[in-house]
């Protein structure tokens, strides 16, 4: 009566709790027999004893296996759990989206074959980008400033309003990535649109293309609308596709101790004492003054002049009590900007130091030393500022009674000056970086075309280049004189230099119509 109690209990049992019984009793089992048999049957060579002992090795093998089922049990317990938590956040999922009112997505910006619809959560936020770009309908923009224009391109060009260092406003895609990235969108839509065509009907093919629009919005992706012939007459198929971009991923983090690098400023100079000493007054302020982590190395050409250099290094060393901020360097030769910053780089002799390659008419600022401290990093990464130039004040104030002080004249705005993306001579690079290079190329003479040669090698190596406009560096007005003992390529690239410095296109313009202005202005005295 009790036994049967017992086993009906058993019975209703959970799997997870009889096993352990299970293998308690079955053990203890084990336990008796071994005893039983080491009592009763000892060493005998009875028959009846041997199959004992066989009957022992069949309960051991029994035993090995149920504790194999046991592990299996274990294991599907495991995958059951994991499952329903899934299935929970699924859930959750799911009611959060219907609690939103999220829309499906529509078939024309569809980005994700179906083997990946299954990653929820990428699709989903993927799909975020598409329904925040202006893509499905228009949004309302406060005015004509904010909307992002197209760029139209074909199978041979790119029309663009943004013309970069190029300055074309139409252009083959030389740069890889842009003609990758144009080839990829074209090829994704003839996918799509000879998926949604019969098999043996005709199928679209690159020569189908007719032109296409992209634009990127920088916080949602690029939108493309591509035009394809159809083979009949009067129908254009317009196929709009969308590259969404993808979350904000961390790729490193850092901490520069800036205070700790001392920079070391070339200058190659030949007379224009001028600008000397404007610039010396800007060294003293700033780098002798305030930053205190600035050392000058100045590679002067020829005679003339010379001693009102070492004159003005010296008196200023006296005045700050800093003796030791400056080497200068005499060379008794044709100036050459290229040979003058390899001087000047290769005599610093005490280990690495970060190098600034400087010309007498720039202006900069603490905020730019900085700058150049943590933008640049020894074996990775070279720092290509883009200045700002400035404009001749004599047009610039032309409508003032008197031309500004310099220092309020340093302001970034359409009508002082430019950012001189064409220009490459100020850098900032480790001494380590320069000379695994190879330095300048010295059989340039003269003015230009050393620092493209130097940013060309930079580019075509495995270090970062950072380009990019600073505010903190100005490069000074002074009226160019172009030798017309330069090479053709030299003249050219200093006219243009000339003509782009002078002013701004609309105050050129006035300029050009001064007289129409005038004519104007007298005209309306009467």
């Amino acid at each position: 009566m009790f036994a049967t109690m017992m086993l009906s209990k058993f019975k209703h049992l959970p799997l997870s709790t009889r096993i352990p019984i299970l293998l308690f009793l079955l053990g203890l089992a084990v336990f008796t027999s071994l005893h039983y048999l080491n009592c009763k049957v000892g060493g005998s060579n009875d028959p009846e004893s041997r199959k004992v002992v066989m009957d022992y090795q069949d309960k051991d093998y029994y035993l090995t296996l149920l504790n194999e089922r046991e592990e299996q049990h274990k294991q599907y317990v495991a995958s059951l759990k994991k499952q329903i938590s899934e299935l929970k956040l699924e859930l959750a999922r799911r009611t959060e989206k219907i609690s939103k009112g999220a829309q499906p997505v529509n078939d024309v910006v569809q980005v994700f074959d179906d083997h990946v619809n299954d990653n929820d959560d990428l699709n989903d936020y993927l799909q975020q980008q598409i329904d925040k770009a202006e893509v499905r309908h228009g949004f309302r923009i406060r005015n004509e400033y904010e909307i992002i224009p197209f760029n139209m391109f074909t199978p041979q060009r790119i029309y663009q309003l943004e013309m970069g260092l190029y300055r074309h406003p139409e252009e083959k895609p030389t740069r890889k990535d842009k003609k990758d990235e144009l080839i990829e969108a074209v090829e994704y839509a003839l996918e799509l649109l000879n998926s949604q065509k019969a098999k043996e009907s005709k199928q679209f093919t690159v020569n189908d293309f007719v032109e296409g629009l992209y634009r990127t919005e920088r916080n949602t992706g690029t939108q493309y609308e591509l035009f394809f012939r159809s083979g009949v007459s009067g129908r254009i198929h317009r196929m709009e596709i969308f590259r969404p971009f993808g979350p904000l991923l961390r790729v490193n983090s850092e901490v520069f101790e800036t205070s700790k690098a001392t920079i070391n400023i070339i200058l190659p100079l030949a007379g224009r004492m001028e600008a000397f000493r404007i610039f010396m007054q800007n060294f003293r302020e700033v780098g002798l003054k305030h930053d205190r982590r600035v050392f000058l190395t100045v590679v002067y050409f020829g005679q003339e002049h010379l001693q009102e250099v070492e004159n003005t290094l010296e008196s200023i060393a006296k005045e700050t009590g800093q003796r030791s901020y400056y080497k200068l360097i005499a060379l008794n030769e044709e100036f050459s900007r290229g040979k003058g910053l390899e001087v000047g780089a290769k005599a610093w002799d005490k280990g690495n130091v970060l190098l600034f390659f400087c010309d007498v008419d720039i202006w900069f600022t603490l905020d730019f030393l900085d700058r150049c401290r943590y933008s640049t990093v020894a074996g990775k990464k070279v720092f290509y500022p883009i200045l700002f130039s400035l404009y001749n004040p004599s047009i610039v104030y032309a409508q003032e009674s008197r031309i500004p002080p310099l220092e309020q004249q340093l302001s970034v705005k359409k009508d002082t000056g430019f950012w001189r993306d064409f220009g490459f001579g100020m850098t900032c690079q480790y001494l380590s970086d320069f000379l695994n290079i190879g330095g300048f190329d010295l059989d340039i003479k003269g003015w230009g075309g050393e620092d493209v040669s130097l940013y060309r090698k930079y580019v075509n190596s495995n270090l970062i280049v950072i380009r990019v406009p600073v505010k903190g560096l100005f490069h000074m007005y002074h009226e160019k004189t172009c030798d017309v003992t330069l090479s053709e390529e030299q003249y050219r690239m200093c006219i243009q230099s000339k003509a782009v410095g002078e002013a701004s296109h609309a105050q050129l313009g006035m300029l050009a119509f001064k007289e129409e202005v005038q004519a104007h202005k007298a005209s309306k005295k009467h």
